[in-house]
């Protein structure tokens, strides 16, 4: 008696784990799409926070120099030769956008500014719409 008593105690039948994955499964269903719609939301406050910074650091530059750089290194160095920079304006090296993409700079810029800033966002190409459209500062 004593050993049909153990032999029913053991593990979990097939049905117990059937349901137990079938639990698991509709919680990961419900859960999932919103992790991954928070994702993308956080990349793309990433991306505006960091061109809000860089355009900043781009307008001090302008403030002590006269002009805007040529290229966002002069943040960095004074690739410019003035005896005005007193850079470097930003703490670290410069950014590049939560798709590990470099930003676009121009200057002066194309779209009624002194200098466009841009990303492409997670679709990597110009243009798109909704998610994917373009992260500018114009």
């Amino acid at each position: 008696m004593q050993q049909k008593k153990n032999r029913i105690q053991k593990g979990f039948t097939l049905i117990e784990l059937l349901i137990v994955m079938a639990i698991i499964a509709m919680l990961a269903a419900l859960v999932g799409p919103t992790i991954i719609d928070k994702l993308g939301g956080a990349q793309i406050n990433t991306t505006k926070a960091q061109i809000e910074m860089l355009s900043q650091a781009l307008d001090t530059y302008r403030i002590d120099v006269g002009r805007y750089p040529s290229g966002l290194e002069g943040l960095l160095q004074n690739d410019s030769g003035s005896p005005r920079w007193s850079g470097p304006y930003i703490k670290k090296a410069i950014p590049k956008d939560p798709w590990d993409q470099d930003y676009h700079y121009q200057a002066p810029g194309s779209h009624n500014n002194d200098f466009d800033l841009y990303s492409y966002g997670p679709d990597m190409q110009e243009g798109g719409e909704g998610e994917n459209a373009d992260l500018v500062n114009w």
